[in-house]
């Protein structure tokens, strides 16, 4: 189980030092924007690091829209990015659920899903596994809860899809995070990757925000268990830059103990 951090994307070998990181995820563009991912110089030196590396998509992307305006770049940007990911030798392309707007039917997104994967399929697929990950907020996402997610991945049947569990998200997003990997499991058969994040937000809040994870609204020890339980890498997208993210870390390495290198 290798653990590690999101990071500014600027030098993310260098970050991934400063924090004494076996993994990191960034973004290849502006995850508020719509351009398109451009080729890295340190490519090379990416794919020859002795690191997991993860990918985030743009927030911007919501394939599950039925706003013509949004899906079909959205389908076209997380190809891209899946592309530019894998160039640089990423494990996985992290992207959110999405959600239809208030009064459209849900199944209606479930269905966009299964095009957005078809849509890759007709130039060979995307090249690198796209990990959907849970999310916090909306009573018409297509990823918050798990009977949306069974929906969802139901809809997906035909494709390798992969999942990501944000431990801050299932939290904000009304489910217990006690037991919630087998869970999961029991949908996906798989989890590829926590993020591992602490709630500011109570219990079935909808609110998105992260905290350290010997803060927040969630049981540091709930948080350990599911962790260890996934035994995936993991991934802090907690505050306090560099100091907070390697004391998380730390914490983590200190709370895994053995769990971590038996997962």
């Amino acid at each position: 189980m290798r653990i590690g951090a999101h990071v500014d994307p600027t030098d993310p070998l260098a970050e991934a030092a400063a924090r004494d990181a076996e993994a990191v995820q960034f973004f290849l563009s502006d995850p508020q924007g719509w351009k398109a991912p451009k080729d890295r110089e340190d490519a090379e030196r990416l794919r020859a690091a002795d690191l997991d590396l993860f990918v985030h998509a743009p927030y911007v992307i919501n394939v599950a829209t039925r706003n013509n305006r949004i899906r079909i770049p959205s389908r076209k940007l997380l190809l891209g990015h899946a592309t530019a990911a894998a160039a640089i030798g990423a494990k996985g392309l992290i992207v959110h659920g999405g959600h239809v707007n208030a009064g459209d039917d849900v199944a209606v997104g479930f269905d966009n899903w299964r095009k957005t994967f078809a849509y890759a399929a007709e130039s060979g697929g995307f090249p690198l596994p796209v990990l959907i990950e849970n999310t916090a907020g909306g009573d018409n996402a297509c990823a918050r809860r798990l009977d949306a997610l069974a929906r969802l991945w139901d809809a997906l049947g035909d494709y390798e899809v992969g999942f990501c569990l944000d431990t801050c998200h299932a939290h904000a997003g009304g489910e217990e995070l006690l037991g919630l990997v087998d869970r999961v499991k029991a949908i996906t058969g798989r989890i590829d990757l926590i993020h591992a994040n602490n709630s500011k937000g109570a219990f079935n809040s909808g609110q998105d925000r992260h905290d350290n994870l010997d803060g927040g609204t969630i049981d540091p020890e709930l948080l350990v268990a599911a962790i260890r339980a996934a035994g995936a890498p993991v991934i802090v997208e907690t505050p306090g830059g560099v100091e907070g993210q390697a004391a998380d870390i730390a914490f983590l390495r200190r709370q895994l103990g053995a769990g971590a290198s038996a997962a």
